[in-house]
């Protein structure tokens, strides 16, 4: 999902700063254009009640899943040149050499990633962004934002997400067909994260009495866990 935001999402963002009033509630919750997100929210969830949920629904059924593993395990290795370069940056020697290491035996054994030996021989799996790695170096969340199409976007990880296309070395390979390669590619992944979260996600939707607010603090959970590596007593972010 990280390479999902063009430059556009960004100033979108920042026209979402003049607009909007501010609650008690919202700014209690560093939601502070919580009106104009909710109305974004809302038009997301059409969106995908319209079109990514059934057709994930749909991939989970007709496509084996031996299929949707190697699909899945070629995606991710795609993204860990991106993992590794916020790894360097982030000074996290032991989990860098860990993603090249899982890169290379993904990428040749792994038949470009269609296999994830990686893991069969021990090599953990994580991710990195540069939004992750912007908090490490201690930039704050900033308000949370709502966009179009790409959800939650606060401005750190919105900025995150420019930065690392960058860091993906595809977008350097020019070949005649590149424009189909970044929209397969970034609708798959798309549609892998759905499919897989099907249940979990239909779960909160279904059982929150107030599923923009589920939304919010689940994300927000995600990433405090996230930038943190999972460890033990992390701080995580509380919600009034």
């Amino acid at each position: 999902m990280r390479k999902f935001l063009p430059f556009a999402a960004i100033l979108a963002a920042l026209c979402l700063s003049a607009c909007g009033t501010s609650s008690p509630d919202a700014l209690a919750n560093n939601d502070p254009y919580e009106a104009t997100n909710r109305e974004i929210f809302a038009y997301n969830q059409k969106l995908d009640d319209w079109t990514l949920h059934p057709t994930a629904r749909s991939y989970n059924r007709n496509i084996p899943q031996p299929l949707r593993e190697s699909i899945h395990n070629t995606l991710t290795t795609l993204d860990l040149p991106v993992t590794f370069a916020n790894d360097v940056l982030q000074g996290e020697s032991k989990r860098a050499t860990q993603t090249l290491t899982r890169f290379t035996l993904n990428s040749i054994v792994g038949l470009a990633g269609l296999f994830d030996v990686a893991s069969g021989m021990g090599i953990p799996e994580h991710s990195e962004d540069f939004g992750q790695t912007l908090a490490v170096w201690g930039m704050d969340e900033g308000p949370y934002i709502v966009l179009p199409l790409f959800g939650p976007a606060p401005p750190r990880d919105a900025v995150g997400r420019v930065v690392d296309i960058f860091f993906d070395p595809t977008i350097y390979i020019r070949i005649k067909q590149h424009p189909w390669w970044i929209v397969g590619r970034n609708y798959f992944t798309l549609l892998d994260l759905r499919a897989r979260n099907m249940e979990t996600v239909d779960d909160v939707e279904r059982n929150s009495l107030d599923y923009y607010a589920a939304t919010r603090s689940l994300y927000r959970q995600y990433r405090a866990n996230e930038i943190h590596n999972g460890a033990p007593g992390a701080p995580q972010p509380s919600e009034e």
